[in-house]
């Protein structure tokens, strides 16, 4: 085992992680016949091709499968010990990171982050971009983002995830609407007609409790953005549900009113996603902790 070092084990956790060659050699800085030379060195190894290429990218096989969770464990504890030798201070520093975001991202939690900034790292700048949940653990794979806060709960190996909060949801419906009023029972609730947000967010909860309630058909409108919600509802009679936080700052902002729901609706976990430690640069670690501490 003397060809096996720690260099191998981290360049397979990267493969497995990104499934791409050259955001491997990225990320390591190195070339991409390096990355491509260490992994000949694994297959060697282990007796097995480990990765398969693919129109996609590498796809594991068995044998690398088995093998990531005890080496990306292991790999995390060595560099957990050795982090203290890592360094990156946010008073003096000049770095900038992308971060993705959702619409309610960039209404609700983009301005804490901005407030915070300049106290924790004046010299620090941000660039956002919209959220794609399908393509975000790619884009992380790839170096082309630092982080993002998503609600739905995303299990792939490839990516960490910190929990940042748990939000309910309220109604709510213009100010001056004809029948409902502060207190709203579920059957005034269910004769009335909703719209609601469909696609990629994750906040799905009202959406299932409706059909739970087999109450759909109500369903009149569907869009695709939380920020949409306000100017829908504030000159008509619809009915929509939006997670407390950001529902709190619609009604601050437009003729709308707000009231507790008559039925459970399942709270959405927002978390931020990054990648794992061992792959995070000291920057990166940073961002991570600064993120978690003002949002979480």
């Amino acid at each position: 085992m003397r060809d096996f070092d720690l260099n191998l084990v981290r360049t397979f956790v990267l493969l497995y992680e990104t499934r791409s060659v050259t955001a491997t050699a990225e990320s390591l800085h190195v070339t991409q016949p390096t990355i491509s030379y260490s992994l000949q060195k694994l297959r060697r190894r282990f007796s097995d091709e480990l990765f398969r290429r693919t129109g996609g990218g590498l796809v594991p096989t068995t044998t690398a499968r088995a093998l990531y969770e005890p080496l990306h464990s292991a790999l995390s504890g060595i560099e957990t010990a050795v982090s203290g030798a890592w360094s990156f201070d946010p008073s003096t520093a000049r770095a900038a990171f992308t971060l993705c975001l959702s619409d309610l991202g960039e209404i609700s939690l983009l301005p804490r982050l901005m407030a915070a900034l300049p106290g924790s790292a004046p010299g620090v700048t941000l660039t956002v971009r919209p959220l794609d949940v399908d393509r975000a653990a790619d884009q992380l794979g790839r170096g082309e983002i630092d982080a993002f806060i998503a609600s739905p709960l995303i299990s792939s190996q490839r990516v960490a995830r910190i929990p940042l909060f748990s939000e309910g949801y309220l109604g709510m419906v213009a100010a001056d609407h004809p029948r409902l009023g502060s207190r709203v029972d579920f059957d005034a609730l269910a004769a009335e007609r909703h719209v609601t947000v469909f696609g990629p967010t994750g906040h799905d909860g009202p959406r299932r409790a409706l059909e739970a309630h087999g109450l759909l058909d109500r369903v009149v409108l569907e869009v695709t953005r939380f920020a949409a919600l306000p100017y829908l509802v504030q000159d008509g009679e619809l009915v929509a549900m939006v997670p407390r936080l950001v529902a709190e700052m619609f009604a601050a902002q437009h003729r709308v009113r707000l009231f507790e729901l008559p039925m459970d609706v399942e709270p959405a976990q927002v978390s931020v996603y990054t990648r794992h430690t061992h792959a995070r640069s000291p920057a990166q670690h940073w961002l991570v902790t600064f993120m978690r501490e003002v949002l979480g």
